[in-house]
């Protein structure tokens, strides 16, 4: 298997630890599984590693790319180990656990627990259209709790989508990927980088003075549900503003889930920030709701069976 430039080599010793290989990352990270060698367990380390501001010498040191990428390079790496440091605090079963973290090789390594399992887009896109309400519920209202918990303490995450949902084996839900955390009452203005997923970031994130708060997470977690039940990236909230291209769920999926799990999505899915649910614990206590009616499609038992 060829190893491309950017990523650290099988057998590199960074810290305490040996890369074992690269499992995943972005266009700002390099994701690898390793071993710690002190204690012998699995690790997963994110290394931060812009690919298109830096470079990584033969001693693997990363480096700006150019003089002119040196403040951005600099600036991403000091909100890296923000958003290391900031994680490492946030201890809850349903948000990635980050252990240790530390500068080496001129950037930011951060090391959390190793849980196998799956990705819930991966997941999706294996049993499209065929998840059961069970699988719905099990899943989002332990995410809830922790992004509950992410709230209380004055942070949104603004990056839930699939992707950045894991399932552990036995079904455990752990929300990932916090580089886009943010304080609530603090002004984006001078955030060196934007994230933006189409389809789960709502529109008062897609404008740069929008206000954003819980409601706005709320609407990425709708959109998520909604992936689950669709099976497809939803329409953007642009498109959705100019004119409604999405049929509402309580309509769309009426024979396939309960009108209490519809009305929940469709409720976090609304444009409007002002019409969404202001905070966690209303959708929480919404989706909580015990169907007043089964729908016809059975929803079996999917914790017990769930392996990654």
């Amino acid at each position: 298997m060829t190893t491309p430039d950017h990523h650290l080599p099988p057998g590199t010793r960074v810290d305490r630890y040996a890369i074992e290989k690269a499992i995943g990352g972005g266009g700002f990270s390099v994701v690898y599984r390793a071993v710690d060698s002190k204690s012998g367990e699995k690790v997963v380390i994110k290394e931060y590693m812009p690919a298109k501001l830096a470079v990584r010498a033969q001693n693997f040191f990363v480096a700006a790319d150019s003089e002119s990428d040196v403040e951005r390079f600099t600036q991403g790496k000091r909100l890296f180990f923000q958003e290391a440091s900031t994680l490492a605090t946030l201890k809850h079963p349903n948000i990635v656990d980050v252990i240790n973290f530390f500068r080496a090789n001129g950037t930011v390594y951060m090391v959390m627990r190793y849980e196998d399992g799956v990705n819930l887009h991966a997941y999706i896109k294996k049993h499209r259209k065929r998840l059961s309400e069970n699988f719905v519920r099990t899943v989002f209202v332990p995410l809830l709790e922790g992004l509950q918990m992410i709230h209380s303490q004055g942070l949104l995450h603004l990056d839930i989508k699939p992707g950045n949902i894991h399932l552990c084996n036995g079904g455990r839900p752990l929300l990932l990927d916090f580089g886009a955390v943010h304080e609530m009452m603090a002004t984006r203005q001078f955030q060196a980088t934007q994230v933006v997923t189409p389809g789960y970031s709502p529109i008062e994130q897609l404008d740069p003075g929008g206000y954003v708060g819980p409601w706005t997470d709320i609407y990425a977690v709708g959109a998520t549900m909604r992936t689950c039940l669709d099976g497809k990236t939803p329409p953007s909230a642009i498109d959705r503003r100019e004119k409604e291209v999405m049929r509402p769920a309580v309509s769309a999926f009426r024979k396939r889930y309960s009108q209490e799990l519809l009305e929940t999505i469709d409720w976090a899915m609304e444009v409007d920030p002002m019409l969404r649910p202001q905070r966690v614990e209303v959708l929480l206590e919404n989706l909580n709701r015990e169907p007043e009616s089964e729908p016809e499609a059975k929803t079996g038992s999917w914790f017990g069976r769930f392996q990654g």
